[in-house]
């Protein structure tokens, strides 16, 4: 998916955060999506160092149908690419911008979204096929670094922090402002082998805090 048809789609997204689910296993991996697409999340990423990874992608697919995308995180090498699009993955989720992976993603026609954090990065990403862009770590790429990103980068270009994003409308807006489209959350929204009230509690929290930005 090319960034200008990704970006379209991305800014009818109601509530436009991924849902990162690192260390989700199998037996929690039906409950955890029917509570986050009820909740309204579109986006799921199950990182492939999670027990039984693909497995949880496929289950997770089963139970989304068409009301969601589920994809792998942490995807390093090509091989890994090819092993998410035999588990019917939609997504293919980075923390580095290697073009060999964006490439193969965009072979495949998933969506490309690896992890830049300096120019160079960026436009090589994008040079290789990238559909958004993940600024990550976020905890170090603050909002008036990404400002001046975006006064370089494509207009219809999805950017999206990761890292350290809080059910906080503040923070949030403060991303916003400077340009970013969403989020991807991960620790403060999902840890491994918590209850699946407590996820239903934290989507909500996450819910409330991205409609108080609009």
């Amino acid at each position: 998916m090319t960034p200008e048809i990704f970006f379209e789609h991305w800014r009818e997204e109601p509530l436009p955060l991924i849902a990162i689910l690192r260390g989700i296993t199998p037996k929690d991996a039906v409950s955890a999506a029917e509570i986050l697409i009820e909740a309204g999340f579109r986006w799921l990423e199950v990182p492939l160092n999670s027990p039984s990874a693909l497995e949880s992608i496929q289950l997770m697919r089963q139970v989304a149908g068409d009301r969601a995308r589920v994809g792998a995180g942490t995807v390093l090498t090509v091989q890994q690419v090819d092993e998410v699009a035999a588990a019917d993955g939609e997504l293919i989720v980075s923390p580095n911008a290697d073009a060999a992976v964006i490439q193969r993603t965009r072979h495949h026609n998933m969506v490309s979204l690896p992890g830049v954090i300096t120019p160079t990065e960026a436009f090589a990403a994008l040079h290789a096929g990238a559909s958004a862009l993940k600024f990550f770590p976020a905890e170090q790429f603050s909002p008036e670094l990404l400002k001046a990103f975006r006064a370089v980068l494509p207009r219809n270009l999805a950017c999206l922090p990761v890292g350290g994003i809080r059910p906080d409308a503040e923070q949030m807006r403060r991303y916003r402002q400077a340009g970013a489209n969403g989020f991807g959350l991960g620790g403060a929204l999902y840890q491994a082998g918590m209850p699946m009230d407590e996820l239903t509690k934290r989507a909500g929290a996450y819910r409330q805090a991205w409609e108080q930005v609009q």
